[in-house]
């Protein structure tokens, strides 16, 4: 006969200490570090605990008791239960003095390499509407807080339960679909066209999925915008294929909502759709349909202009993104003279940013549509010092490859979350550049390759960007100089 497990216990009173990981804060119980989140530092609450480990446990806010002097009031009536923006209760100076002290402690602790001071933290231009892109997640059953379980009677409850819903995944779970009214990450025209979705997909019967099951019509929704002012808006579909006749239907219910959406909309210059029938909603692999306008839009940056398609990859913050390429481009003091690898390329944004002020660029990427738009934007910019080469990075990558193409001067990478792969690091130290320009999206892999880079290179300038306000993601620069030069 199995034991029962020991009830967890509710701690009654406890103050919270700091901020932690991932938008979570901490408190210590025992010998153990307690981890909560949608709280602040200087809170006093009681905290049931969820779950303990040997040398932590997880717990919830049942009750605040008093509230934090360091604390704001949260603008967006989803805070708590949506997981975009876990720090909307904290003031954005305070959020921007944990994330300098986050990229400080992994740095230290990681790299555990000699640094020098680290720069003020650029904070974002804007705190709100600074996306220009948004995904969200269709569902035929909508997730219900607790709240609102708790308020209503079991059948009142089950028929909530039942109503469609576009909005973002829960945290931790991965069917489970969040209903948004309004969300603050972009400009409200893009909460018009989802709620405008969602409405006439109801009201016409247009079923939504169902990720268990995978049936239902309505997958998925991503908006984009730009600077220039265009709009790109692309529907995801999952027809009914059981039959000639279902299927048929599918395509007419999909093509009748794709032209609602165009007559309510004119704004949009970019409709796009497609017909999803794998089990998850990426679209890398997908092929994509204009329903109205172009395939495309267009990002500016300084007097550059950068065609962004469905596939494309680009920093979601457009006004910070201008602040990082600035930085990564002045740390590589370029003169004219010098060749300049930039790995990662994306649809070669730094690369083409840089381009003018180099010999030569050559750009590497793994997507081959993200290389085909690098080369487009170097065209529509009227820039010829640059080559674009798609494939995996430490494949392209190689000593013989370098050989070909002429050592570079100056490498910048951009890496995916994960970082650098070891061959990359070990080729890139084989090369020998003068300087590395290292961008990261995360500040811990980032530590691991300086880490490796340490043995003939030395960190000479550190300069964390804020491109996520209200979230605990944070860019990081780092020059790197070669040692003995």
């Amino acid at each position: 006969m199995a034991r029962k497990k020991k009830p967890l216990p509710l701690l009654e009173g406890v103050t919270i200490e700091a901020v932690a990981a991932e938008g979570k804060c901490l408190f210590h119980w025992d010998d153990l570090v307690v981890f909560v989140p949608f709280c602040v530092p200087g809170d006093v609450c009681d905290v049931q605990i969820r779950r303990k480990k040997h040398s932590f446990a997880e717990g919830e806010v049942v009750r605040f008791i008093q509230f934090s002097n360091v604390r704001a009031t949260p603008f967006c009536q989803h805070f708590g239960v949506c997981g975009g923006c876990k720090w909307q209760n904290l003031p954005y100076p305070e959020q921007l003095k944990f994330k300098q002290q986050q990229v400080f402690d992994q740095l230290t602790r990681i790299g555990k390499i000699e640094l020098p001071e680290f720069r003020p933290i650029l904070g974002s231009v804007k705190t709100q509407e600074y996306r220009n892109k948004l995904d969200y997640g269709c569902a035929n059953k909508r997730y219900l807080t607790k709240e609102e379980i708790a308020s209503l009677p079991n059948d009142q409850s089950q028929s909530l339960k039942d109503v469609p819903a576009i909005g973002f995944h829960i945290t931790g779970a991965f069917d489970k679909i969040l209903p948004i009214e309004k969300c603050w990450l972009m400009d409200d025209l893009h909460n018009q066209i989802r709620n405008e979705i969602r409405d006439y997909a109801i009201a016409q019967g247009i079923s939504f999925f169902d990720l268990r099951q995978q049936v239902g019509l309505l997958r998925d929704v991503i908006i984009r915008n730009s600077a220039s002012g265009e709009l790109m808006v692309i529907i995801q579909f999952h027809y009914d294929r059981s039959s000639q006749e279902t299927g048929d239907r599918s395509q007419e219910q999909a093509l009748a909502l794709l032209q609602h959406i165009a007559d309510q909309f004119p704004q949009i210059t970019s409709l796009m759709y497609l017909d999803n029938q794998k089990c998850n909603d990426t679209i890398g692999d997908q092929e994509i349909l204009v329903f109205k306008g172009t395939d495309h839009i267009f990002e500016l940056m300084e007097d550059l202009k950068f065609k962004v398609g469905p596939k494309s990859f680009y920093q979601t913050n457009t006004e910070q993104a201008y602040h990082l390429y600035s930085v990564a481009r002045d740390f590589a003091a370029l003169t004219g003279n010098e060749m300049v690898y930039d790995l990662y390329t994306g649809t070669g944004t730094i690369a083409n940013f840089v381009a003018r002020k180099a010999r030569k660029v050559i750009g590497i990427e793994y997507v081959p549509e993200a290389i085909e738009d690098a080369k487009i934007n170097s065209e529509i910019n009227g820039i010829d010092n640059t080559l674009f080469f798609a494939g995996d990075m430490k494949d392209i990558l190689t000593d013989d490859f370098i050989a070909e193409h002429g050592r570079p001067d100056v490498i910048i990478t951009d890496p995916p979350r994960a970082g650098m792969h070891p061959d990359v690091v070990k080729t890139i130290l084989r090369a020998a550049p003068q300087r590395i320009v290292y961008v990261s999206c995360n500040p811990a892999t980032q530590a691991r390759d300086l880490h490796d880079l340490d043995v003939d290179y030395r960190v000479m300038a550190v300069q964390p960007v804020d491109m996520f306000p209200h979230t605990p993601h944070v860019e990081n620069v780092v020059l790197l100089v070669r040692r003995n030069q």
